[in-house]
């Protein structure tokens, strides 16, 4: 089963406020941090990691509560908020060294990316988000029957308890579903990279719940008082998407642009796990945003 990048040497970093985050780091030059999505690792990244390290230094970090990084107990529905996830990204990229860096995320990742350049605008140099709305936008979005395919926001959404007792009682059908559901080219995650997807996932059900609770609470709290208060994204900002804004009735271009006034905003004809099924489009954007 591959579990690592090749080529990339893996370090545990221990957070400020104690949380373990597993990273992978490789290459040499101007740093680039790449955040993984739901149900995946840092594994996601492989094809456009080995790409940029060419001539960056890449950290691909698993994001805490997934993958080999530390899960710790939601006891205050603020752990997994996206704001302590962002908090930690920048202390792994100090700890090799970067008091500034770029920031690519996707899915869940691409959220803690959208907290990171809020919370930390001088960190963050370029931002890029892969197929995601900021979470009050996405709440807002779903409406009627089309939020059907959002099934999973709603039921992670409930308090503690029930939901993970559904889940853990048939994880590999639970996660394997989205997996199979998202993607548009099966042979884009390969058996061994799904079975370390599935073995990841099975053993972190609770911590997963809680990053999505978090989404459904502390983020849109978030999300609205710096929406009141006006800020934006200052930096240059790629956004990689699905046109899956038309299917659900909403224009994705026009709510990132609200937040994002330096905007590129494309439109991608893969499935939503782009950086595995469309990496050499992913690269080529990440690379265009580099040289803004």
């Amino acid at each position: 089963m591959q579990t690592t990048i090749a080529g990339f040497g893996y370090h545990d970093v221990t957070t400020p406020d104690g949380v373990r985050i597993s990273a992978a780091v490789g290459g040499s030059g101007s740093p680039v941090v790449l955040l993984h999505g739901f149900p995946q690792t840092h594994l996601m990244w492989r094809h456009v990691a080995a790409d940029l390290a060419a001539d960056h230094t890449v950290i691909c970090p698993d994001l805490r509560g997934y993958g080999a990084s530390g899960k710790p107990a939601d006891t205050d529905g603020r752990t997994y908020a996206k704001r302590a996830m962002a908090a930690d990204v920048v202390a792994v990229a100090r700890e090799f060294g970067f008091e500034r860096f770029a920031l690519a995320g996707h899915d869940r990742g691409a959220l803690v990316a959208f907290r990171a350049g809020l919370d930390h605008p001088g960190a963050i140099s370029h931002l890029a988000v892969l197929d995601v709305l900021p979470t009050v936008d996405m709440w807002e979005a779903m409406k009627g029957r089309s939020a059907a395919v959002g099934f999973h926001l709603y039921l992670m959404a409930q308090p503690p308890g029930l939901v993970e007792t559904l889940i853990g009682a048939a994880p590999d059908a639970f996660f394997g579903y989205f997996l199979d559901l998202w993607g548009r080219d099966p042979g884009a995650i390969p058996e061994e990279i799904r079975a370390a997807y599935l073995a990841a996932s099975r053993d972190a059900v609770p911590s997963i719940v809680a990053d999505y609770r978090a989404s459904a609470n502390i983020d849109v709290e978030h999300d609205l008082a710096d929406r009141a208060a006006g800020r934006r994204l200052g930096m240059p900002v790629t956004v990689l998407q699905e046109d899956w804004g038309a299917m659900l009735g909403f224009d994705a271009a026009a709510l990132w642009r609200a937040w994002a006034p330096d905007l590129d905003h494309v439109t991608m004809s893969s499935g939503h796990f782009m950086a595995e099924e469309a990496p050499t489009r992913v690269v080529k954007a990440l690379r265009e945003l580099l040289a803004r």
